[in-house]
């Protein structure tokens, strides 16, 4: 069909009989039509300028797709520029219904060049400026189905129906699907780690990761194998080479990594649960930015047999969910009973230090959620304690870390120049330059940490941030996620230095999207800290 924007637009519903639909007798309103065909050549220019100027200004305009709902200008904006174009596409079909001399409600219809078909719904409202658009005509409101893919390769490298069967047809899992990180063993698949030259480099697995045999065991499948930042080196969720997974709980907002691929998975309900790592925050991070449920279990308490190594005094295999009760069920599984211990569920205690370091919204919103707590009764006492600076505890965990990664890939990546993204590959250079001198005094100083730690703890559980701020958009400066990456690591650094368990709680929603609040309680005591947290979100209901 030729572009109907070449035809007078009052003219296109008698020139295209059943491409475009008005009741019979009404006439489409002046200009509408103008205004609908300038919006999607912009759209397919990917013209930011002339597409804001198309969209209402306020807090009040929306956008939604399959992925959630913008709501205000700002959040459209920022979600278009870190979009990078739309694909393109031809309109099939207009249906338009006025409603008012100044509203119109529009439904088209498009088939994308690479197949499928597509729907778009606007509100649109003449209540602009004429000279930015035809006849001041701007979208107030608009929502967009686009033709679901086979495969979102963002969130997937490897998808089955299932890619693995479960051992058992019983079990406290059956019927529950797994999206396993790309560290992690899967029997007859490779490992690709997020590096497209490791992944062809890589033989097939004949075993299941120890951590998986285990979900396999109580009766869950594996759906797919979902992707992972690159070398599982950072807690963004980002990746050069496959495009970073959408966060569903935040659209145009980074998912958090580097078990991005899994959260992605069971945030937009592709999978049950999400069998990540956690080295610095990898599966607290990206269930503090999706709104779910996820567990960094006591260190050393599962195995890491099958699991590529970051920094192995730190690495542990984790489980996301959304809900507590199947998180306790993957963790049931797979946890030594006999190593698990009780702790009283209303000692608890809070740092100032690792609150002042997070945003304000996140420091008071999660203020607010700890005296709801509080106020219900769950605490026998909430005392505050004195941890180290949130600095001090970055900086030895990222000498300590980093100079075990480096032992763990710079032979591999030196043999194999730029196949890492420019971020990942200045992480893995700033770890090389870390001297056998420095190590030794920031293990040092870890171990006076962990002293100190353990003593201010005892049994009571820390309440903390899951991270120090709501998800960064996508556009969010290379500074900005610089800041929120030390500040989150300053916190989370607590469990990593300490091997203590960590449950993150989707308990807070901003404006920005989701925040976790944390649980970090004794060695040993996982399956306490989910019961415990089950009983604090029935009482908040």
């Amino acid at each position: 069909m030729s572009d109907p924007s070449e035809h007078p637009a009052e003219d296109i519903a008698h020139d295209l009989q059943g491409f475009v639909g008005l009741p019979d007798g009404v006439e489409p309103p002046p200009q509408l039509f103008d205004a609908f065909w300038a919006y999607e050549a912009a759209l397919m220019d990917d013209d930011l300028e002339r597409l804001g100027a198309f969209f209402a200004t306020g807090p009040d305009v929306m956008r939604g797709d399959g992925s959630g709902l913008l709501v205000g200008r700002e959040n459209i904006d920022r979600f278009r520029t870190g979009r990078g174009g739309a694909p393109a596409r031809t309109v099939t079909e207009i249906q338009v219904r006025p409603i008012t001399e100044t509203h119109a409600y529009v439904t088209s219809v498009n088939a994308p060049d690479k197949g499928g078909r597509g729907l778009v719904t606007q509100l649109w409202e003449r209540c602009g400026d004429q000279d930015a658009t035809p006849g001041g005509w701007v979208i107030t409101a608009a929502h967009v189905s686009a033709p679901p893919p086979a495969m979102d390769t963002r969130i997937w490298r490897v998808l089955g129906s299932p890619l693995v069967p479960a051992t058992t047809a019983d079990g406290p899992l059956a019927g529950a699907t797994v999206a396993v990180k790309d560290i992690v063993a899967v029997p007859g698949q490779r490992i690709g780690a997020g590096v497209p030259a490791y992944l062809a480099e890589a033989t097939v697995e004949e075993s299941p990761a120890d951590a998986l045999a285990a979900l396999l065991s109580a009766g869950a499948s594996v759906q797919g194998i979902a992707q992972t930042d690159q070398f599982a080196y950072s807690i963004a969720g980002k990746n050069a080479a496959y495009g970073t997974p959408p966060n569903p709980a935040a659209p145009g907002a980074i998912p958090g990594g580097s078990s991005s691929g899994p959260a992605s998975a069971v945030a937009s309900g592709q999978a049950t649960l999400g069998l990540g790592t956690d080295t610095a925050g990898s599966i607290r991070v990206p269930a503090s930015y999706q709104g779910l449920w996820g567990l960094r279990p006591t260190h050393g308490a599962v195995s890491l047999k099958g699991v590529l190594p970051l920094a192995p005094s730190y690495d542990t295999p984790g489980w996301l969910a959304r809900d507590g009760a199947t998180l306790r069920a993957a963790a049931a599984a797979t946890l030594d009973a006999s190593a698990q211990r009780a702790i009283p569920s209303d000692q608890a205690v809070v740092a100032a230090a690792l609150f002042e370091v997070a945003d304000a919204d996140v420091r008071h919103g999660l203020g607010d959620v700890i005296d709801a707590l509080a106020a219900h009764g769950l605490f026998a006492s909430l005392e505050p304690v004195s941890v180290p600076a949130p600095a001090e505890l970055f900086r030895i965990f990222r000498s300590t870390q980093s100079a075990e990664a480096a032992r763990s890939w710079q032979e591999w990546i030196g043999l194999h120049p730029g196949a890492l993204a420019e971020d990942v590959a200045e992480r893995f250079a700033w770890a090389a330059s870390v001297t056998p001198a420095q190590e030794e005094e920031a293990l040092e100083a870890k171990r006076q940490v962990r002293e100190a730690i353990d003593a201010a703890l005892g049994d009571a559980i820390l309440l903390l941030p899951s991270a120090s701020s709501v998800a960064p958009p996508l556009d969010a400066s290379a500074e900005r996620l610089q800041q929120v990456r030390e500040a989150t690591l300053g916190i989370t650094a607590v469990a990593g230095i300490t091997g203590r368990p960590a449950l993150s709680l989707p308990l807070l929603e901003l404006d920005g999207g989701p925040v976790g609040l944390s649980l970090v309680g004794p060695r040993g005591s996982d399956l306490a800290l989910i019961d415990i947290a089950l009983g604090w979100v029935d009482a908040l209901q």
